[in-house]
């Protein structure tokens, strides 16, 4: 893949035929379009679970979309414990996710420690192409943000890591933070 063909999260969806899989592995991020509604649930804890406030409508609506086409789309954040004010904060607002058709599911850090996992958060569609987001160490994009890979050996790597860590995983419901 060149760097001029470079797809769009929405373009990789739409192309994805039965699986998209997250594997979410940091325990803080500060993405620019998350930071008000975070700083917002550090000072009241409270979150705005409006799926038509911000950002949320144009991703809840690609979820529905894809989920609508018969796409699973299975998302599993491994975490640290006691978790952050961050994973909090992620944590009260996944019913949006699981509302648009999302399966969630979390393991703790210390439950994950013979998995072989990638250095980087990723998703992986229909088991062809991965999409790895990249960091900065203070949480924020880096530059660029993703890389993306259609090694076979990669692409079995990411699909291992990501199995082993559903299969251990809780159901966002029985996970409590």
């Amino acid at each position: 893949m060149s760097r001029n063909s470079v797809p769009s999260f929405a373009d990789l969806l739409a192309g994805t035929l039965r699986s998209a899989v997250h594997l979410e592995m940091r325990d803080m991020y500060s993405v620019a379009d998350e930071v008000d509604e975070f700083e917002h649930f550090k000072r009241t804890g409270t979150l705005e679970l409006d799926p038509t406030a911000r950002w949320w409508p144009g991703w809840l609506g690609t979820v529905r979309d894809a989920v609508s086409r018969g796409v699973v789309m299975r998302r599993a954040r491994v975490v640290s414990e006691p978790v952050t004010d961050y994973i909090r904060w992620e944590h009260a607002s996944t019913p949006l996710n699981i509302g648009a058709g999302e399966l969630v599911r979390w393991l703790p850090r210390r439950q994950a420690l013979d998995i072989a996992l990638p250095g980087a958060d990723f998703w992986l569609f229909d088991d062809r192409i991965v999409q790895f987001n990249i960091f900065t160490g203070e949480g924020d994009w880096a530059d660029p943000p993703k890389e993306f890979s259609e090694d076979p050996a990669v692409i079995a790597l990411c699909a291992s890591a990501f199995e082993a860590v559903w299969d251990r995983a809780v159901d966002h419901e029985k996970y409590t933070v």
